[in-house]
């Protein structure tokens, strides 16, 4: 495959994703729900693995930074972070454990849990969005297609329409931009 092929495989997916309007407002909708956490107090929790743990991380960062201007800082944090905590947890607990056991100690009632895991099945991205929905919590997942078992246990899942982790990690992250651009625009419009 070539260079050309991959970016027309990438742009292919934007494009059957931006086909699919609910997808749209489902976007829309998650970032409703993260504005009025944010404007009564509340937190942004996300979590993955690998790359998507690394999606987290920038969308956390996106929040809690800054994304298109200066503005007060937004509470998201991705909960992989304390790799001290995250070992000690995978070798006490097991790794299924990891995020949950943060998602117990750091949600409340009304705050925000993005799960994000291309296939929809990480068994801790899972077990998270379980706990979160036991503390009251708001659950949105990003996930490819097919959705998994994000599609049944979140408030809200994006599929991806697509099965290639790259070209779901890529859509994944344009996803956390528009998000947190919406959050920006409204928490703090120029």
């Amino acid at each position: 495959m070539n260079v050309e092929e991959i970016i027309r495989q990438s742009i292919n997916t934007k494009e059957k994703f931006l086909e699919d309007k609910a997808n749209l407002d489902k976007i829309n909708q998650i970032a409703d729900v993260c504005v009025a956490t944010f404007k009564k107090g509340g937190k942004v929790l996300l979590c993955g693995n690998g790359g998507s743990a690394s999606d987290a991380q920038h969308i956390a960062a996106e929040l809690s930074g800054r994304f298109q201007y200066d503005r007060p800082p937004l509470y998201a944090e991705a909960l992989h972070v304390n790799t001290s905590y995250v070992t000690a947890v995978g070798n006490d607990y097991g790794y299924e454990e990891i995020y949950s056991r943060m998602v117990e100690a750091a949600g409340r009632n009304g705050d925000v849990l993005i799960g994000i895991s291309t296939s929809g099945n990480s068994a801790n991205v899972i077990k998270a969005v379980e706990k979160a929905n036991e503390i009251g919590m708001y659950t949105f997942g990003l996930s490819g297609q097919g959705g998994g078992l994000l599609e049944e246990n979140c408030n809200i899942n994006i599929q991806v329409p697509s099965k290639n982790t790259a070209r779901v990690q890529e859509t994944h992250i344009l996803i956390g931009h528009i998000i947190c651009e919406i959050i920006e625009n409204q928490m703090f419009p120029k």
